[in-house]
């Protein structure tokens, strides 16, 4: 399961998912970005550091090189950025909306 935040209006809007769940996303943990929000498949248009990189894509794919990334599909819009890491040590938190006193498990990665 990942984090699917709705958006506040209520409005549908494209959300990039990132498994697995953790942030920041690295590499080398073989993650897959998923773009969801509305239109037809095969539609996806994915960006790489601020560049159209991939059109016509896939809705999901195993990122190979690290970067920014972002989607956009065509009722929905343009997703928020995610940067996916190549660090070799790392803090990861969970990829879900935290609020005050929740638990949270840290993961120091190297």
């Amino acid at each position: 399961a990942c984090w699917c935040p709705l958006s506040p209006t209520g409005a549908q809007t494209t959300q990039l998912l990132v498994q697995p769940p953790w942030r920041p996303p690295v590499l080398w943990d073989r993650v897959t970005l998923t773009c969801q929000g509305s239109g037809t498949a095969g539609a996806t248009t994915w960006y790489k550091d601020g560049r159209q990189w991939w059109w016509k894509g896939p809705d999901h794919f195993t990122v190979s090189e690290s970067g920014t990334y972002k989607c956009d599909r065509p009722s929905t819009g343009r997703s928020r950025s995610l940067r996916v890491l190549n660090d070799r040590l790392v803090l990861q938190g969970p990829a879900r909306t935290l609020l005050e006193g929740d638990m949270v498990t840290l993961r120091c990665r190297a």
